[in-house]
């Protein structure tokens, strides 16, 4: 998932044939079906907008001038206002429309940076995205404009929903920002946020260029399937396999039987990115904690927690600290089970489990036990049946229809471009683009990005949004079609679940737009949503053996499938509390007196909760999400609490996962109101009751709510 804060944007690290979409060919019987879906949302007063991409550096530098210019204008326009004159909707509305604007380059140059084929294009949108985030952070010390909105916010208006949530989290912002400091410390504030937006853009895309093709030879990569060793062989006995690839990385890591080759690799994957991001990780933890403390906070954590559902750091690391005891008996049941299976392999008694055992045994206790070979599995998941099949219940659930359409530009030959509209009434409701093969230079994880974001605009037409979802598939080889791992079945449905949350939003604020939740709200309906690749009727809508269409999952292998995740997710579950935990104690602990020991404070973290990490190694470097959810990773666990109970509203419907009614409600309660209402609100409108954790505990296994 990855979004956009105009305030301080961040790059944040870190999808049977569809009844209405034909493959190579428009549904849409109109000579240019574009123009005819724009026509269309003309007559719902709505407005389609295909987005403009920058091709050449020269653009790139234009684009961000012409923001930054047009931005100023802007505030320009509101800080000449005088109090007399201050209304909402030229104070408060207009700073939402300012921000819908420029927010909307920043989206595409952060696209352009991770998906661009040009290396010299991609430098040059992140140094664009450095320069409008700067600009950006800067616009909350326009005295001026603070001072024309504080005049209206003192007539102390009759505001009411959207309008009233608008007005108070516009002012909490500038609270934030510290405009009710002193001057000399609220420049020191505005300093220490624009060299921060510049270093965690650098972070970030430090993780994107991180590189490293190790050589292995046939007989150190003994157990890695065959098909995989076909498409990395680039010599006689040469095989190389790149660590920064995530499907590499997972193919070794899952399959190699050596321990030694595994213990390697993983060595060489977590020294990725090192020499430059740990340096700057030291830099950003300090002046991260620097800003929080003259903002009046105990922590980075602390700020950052403050407008999200957890509201404090405590709270958070209360609830990681006590999943992680409510765990332990069951983990360490799992680790117990794993070393067993290690002492057979090996004939060592005194065998351990190490992390680089983690992946390998439990891939093992599923072939042996569960009798699943997760590797098998992929003939039963060809991309484009995969593909075709979630739209076919997206498009069912949420009453839905898909139409491709060719777009005006690619950046990529594969690109698809689709429009999304309402099955019923025919209403346009957005766009959405699809890369999901990996190449050299892109964005290396899955992610939906988006373009452009649902609002109301000034002359009462609504502005439909623009998705797309950047992921990195297995590509297809000259002897087969892309083959998807369960794993992948479930990732496609989770990001193309964020896609649905963005583009179906009727918020009238682009502040409040589809995935613009609280970061710890944000996962959990693509969280819910990853249940549908669990469910026997929904895989036999689509997964078929590719070589012959007739073979379904056999309901025994689904079965044991599904019990050889729980059999593991005690482990699964601690290792994301461990980077949880040590996120949250890098930015409660790590300050200017001790920045020098964040690389030992994260390590010692991550194996005090999980496994021990490897000497002299730098996981945390390589972690995105240490940037863009700084302090709330949390929000993964929390938010998967939130998507367990999500899910019992279609497991008790009529029609289970395929249910419209309980998917219309998704659409209603959830993805039409974004952020435009307090999710608890959103939440329980949703359930139809209060919050309950009683579904995640036992889906991971925990029972007696320990």
């Amino acid at each position: 998932m990855r979004w956009t804060n105009l305030s301080l944007i961040t790059l944040a690290l870190s999808l049977a044939a569809c009844t209405s979409v034909k493959r190579n060919r428009c549904c849409c019987c109109a000579a240019d079906p574009l123009a005819a879906f724009q026509a269309r949302a003309a007559k719902f007063h709505s407005v389609i907008t295909v987005p403009t991409f920058e091709t050449t550096p020269e653009q790139v530098a234009a684009s961000v001038d012409k923001a930054i210019a047009d931005g100023n204008a802007a505030l320009d326009r509101i800080g000449q206002i005088t109090p007399a004159g201050a209304t909402f909707a030229n104070t408060f509305v207009a700073l939402d429309d300012l921000n819908f604007r420029t927010g909307g380059v920043a989206e595409r140059l952060g696209l352009i940076e991770q998906t661009s084929t040009n290396a010299a294009v991609r430098d040059a949108a992140t140094d664009a995205s450095k320069k409008l985030s700067a600009w950006s952070v800067g616009q909350d010390y326009r005295e001026d404009v603070y001072r024309v909105l504080s005049a209206f916010a003192a007539t102390n208006p009759r505001l009411a929903g959207e309008d009233k949530k608008l007005f108070d989290e516009t002012l909490r912002d500038y609270r934030r920002a510290g405009m009710s400091l002193a001057k000399s410390q609220r420049d020191e504030v505005e300093q220490l946020r624009k060299e921060l937006t510049v270093m965690e853009t650098d972070y970030d895309n430090n993780v994107t260029k991180a590189e490293k093709a190790v050589k292995f030879t046939r007989a150190e990569l003994v157990g890695v399937p065959e098909d995989f060793l076909s498409q990395i062989k680039t010599g006689d006995d040469e095989y190389t396999v790149k660590a920064n690839i995530t499907w590499h990385y997972l193919m070794v890591m899952d399959n190699a039987k050596r321990e030694d080759i595994r213990k390697r690799f993983l060595f060489e994957n977590n020294q990725l990115a090192r020499e430059t991001n740990i340096p700057l990780l030291e830099k950003i933890l300090t002046k991260r904690d620097a800003l929080a403390r003259k903002l009046g906070y105990a922590s980075y954590a602390d700020f950052v927690t403050e407008p999200k559902m957890v509201k404090n750091s405590a709270t958070a690391v209360k609830f990681l600290e006590d999943l992680k005891t409510g765990l332990q008996p069951k983990y360490a049941a799992e680790l117990e089970l794993f070393r067993q299976m290690k002492v057979k392999e090996t004939g060592d008694a005194s065998a351990v489990i190490n992390l680089w055992d983690n992946r390998y045994y439990a891939n093992a206790l599923r072939k042996e036990k569960y009798n699943v070979d997760a590797e098998q599995l992929r003939v039963y998941f060809p991309f484009q049946r995969v593909l075709d099949g979630m739209f076919t219940i997206y498009q069912r659930i949420f009453g839905l229809k898909f139409e491709r359409i060719e777009p005006p530009y690619k950046w990529i030959g594969d690109l698809q471009l689709y429009a999304v509209s309402d099955a019923k009434t025919g209403e346009p409701m957005g766009m959405f683009y699809l890369d999901m093969f990996p190449r050299d230079g892109k964005y290396n994880h899955f992610a939906m990005f988006p373009i452009i974001e649902g609002k109301r605009l000034a002359d009462g037409t609504y502005q439909r949004p623009v998705m797309s979802m950047i992921c990195n598939f297995p590509a297809p080889t000259k002897d087969h079609p892309s083959l998807m791992s369960h794993d992948d079945v479930e990732t496609i449905f989770h990001e193309f679940g964020h896609a649905m949350h963005g583009v179906l939003t009727r918020a009238t604020y682009a502040r409040f737009s589809g995935t613009s939740v609280p970061q710890d709200f944000v996962e959990a309906p693509s969280q819910m949503l990853e249940n549908w690749a669990w469910d026997k009727s929904v895989l036999d809508t689509f997964a078929a053996d590719y070589r012959d269409p007739s073979k379904k999952i056999p309901q025994e292998v689904l079965s044991q499938l599904k019990a050889s995740r729980l059999a593991t997710y005690g482990v699964y579950y601690r290792r994301q509390l461990s980077f949880a935990l040590m996120d949250l104690a890098l930015h409660t602990q790590i300050n200017a007196a001790n920045a020098t020991n964040a690389l030992a404070l994260s390590n010692e973290k991550l194996g005090e909760v999980f496994l021990p990490q490897l000497p002299d190694t730098a996981f945390v470097a390589y972690f995105a999400h240490i940037i863009g959810y700084g302090g709330g990773y949390y929000g993964y666990a929390w938010a998967d609490a939130i998507a367990a109970d999500m899910a019992t509203v279609f497991e008790k419907s009529p029609g289970g996962y395929f249910d419209p009614a309980a998917g219309m409600k998704l659409r209603k309660e959830i993805y039409e109101v974004g952020d435009s209402r307090d999710v608890n609100v959103s939440i329980e409108k949703f359930l139809g009751r209060p919050r309950s954790l009683e579904p995640f505990l036992k889906r991971i296994g925990v029972e007696n709510g320990q």
